[in-house]
């Protein structure tokens, strides 16, 4: 299993990439990399159509820098992912706005973000969002399989 090291706090906005004093993101064979990992969107999750993920509540993530990975496990051509990451503070009010959105995705592949959640205090759960798109001939509706992982990046 692979996992990631994560170094450096930095931001990832889709329009602007990476943002920050630098990145040093390196694969690792250790089955753990610094930190436990857990899901926004579980693994294997499928989805089909628009929607959401349940509330993911924080519990000692809050406050902290983090690193999301959207695995896009399976997909189907002529269709397209776009995946957001919502805060909200109580669980129930998402705000007008997201926190990111993950680059949209018409492949299979793997896409780490960092999150630094050490600016907004006040955020206690996160939420992933998903628009999907299809178009062309074949299967009518669209068809991903799909998970959100994240875990503590560290200093």
């Amino acid at each position: 299993m692979s996992g990631f090291i994560f170094r450096k706090t930095l931001w990832y906005d889709s329009r602007l990439g990476w943002l920050g004093l630098g990145i040093d993101l390196t694969m690792t064979n250790a089955a753990t990399a610094n930190s436990t990992l857990r899901y926004v969107v579980s693994a294997d999750t499928t989805v089909e159509a628009n929607g959401r993920s349940a509330a993911f509540d924080l519990g000692g993530l809050a406050g902290q820098h983090l690193l999301l990975v959207l695995r896009v496990e399976e997909i189907l051509e002529q269709e397209s992912l776009h995946v957001a990451i919502w805060g909200s503070a109580d669980g129930q009010n998402w705000g007008t706005q997201a926190l990111f959105w993950f680059p949209q995705k018409f492949y299979r592949g793997i896409t780490p973000a960092a999150l630094d959640l050490q600016q907004r205090p006040d955020i206690k759960f996160l939420e992933a969002r998903w628009e999907v798109n299809r178009w062309g001939r074949g299967i009518p509706r669209p068809y991903f399989r799909l998970a959100v992982e994240i875990q503590e990046a560290g200093s």
